[in-house]
């Protein structure tokens, strides 16, 4: 869980830097500053480290640039549908295994209730040790879905990256051609 919240904590950290450079004066894209805060927040929020980029002056290296993006954009959601997918199955497990826990205490807390006299420290003592047990049960499965679905995260986030990462590189292979075009 605390992984969770600090995945969630990072991601708004980093839409909120892309924000405050997106508004920010343009800066040429080759400068370092530039350039890392345009990935960590690529692979935080999902956005396009070229999204709004100057046109090249070649059509060809203009379409290529575009299609790349495009095919980086339609990555990053599907890979966002799968974060979405593994957190909403994460998030249900949870609450079976709370509900199921909670039906055992009240099933125990009623044998309590419904208990003689002369046993109801011995049917408290046994109540208590289903409420724990119950419990431990309930963790443990939070903790195994949570586990598995910070896997299919990572697994995600990765190949958001390796998206984004492709994009760039066919983005530089572009502009080199337009440049080499221009150059004859």
């Amino acid at each position: 869980m605390n992984k969770l919240l600090a995945t969630l904590i990072a991601g708004l950290f980093a839409t909120s830097v892309y924000a405050q450079t997106a508004t920010a004066p343009a800066t040429p894209a080759t400068t370092t500053t530039t350039t890392a805060t345009t990935t960590d927040t690529t692979m935080s929020s999902g956005q396009s480290g070229a999204a709004g980029a100057t046109s090249t002056g070649d059509a060809k290296a203009d379409k290529k640039i575009n299609k790349a993006d495009e095919k980086e954009a339609k990555e990053i959601s599907k890979q966002n549908e799968k974060i979405d997918k593994a957190t909403a199955k994460a998030n249900e497990k949870k609450a079976k295994a709370q509900h199921k826990a909670e039906k055992k205490v009240a099933k125990a807390n009623e044998k309590v209730a419904k208990a003689d006299l002369e046993d109801k420290a011995k049917a408290s003592a046994k109540a208590e040790e289903k409420t724990a047990e119950a419990n431990y049960d309930a963790q443990k499965t939070m903790i195994k879905a949570d586990e598995k679905a910070q896997k299919k995260i990572v697994d995600a986030n990765a190949d958001k990256a390796k998206a984004h990462a492709k994009a760039k590189e066919k983005r530089a292979e572009a502009a080199a051609e337009a440049h080499k075009d221009a150059a004859k």
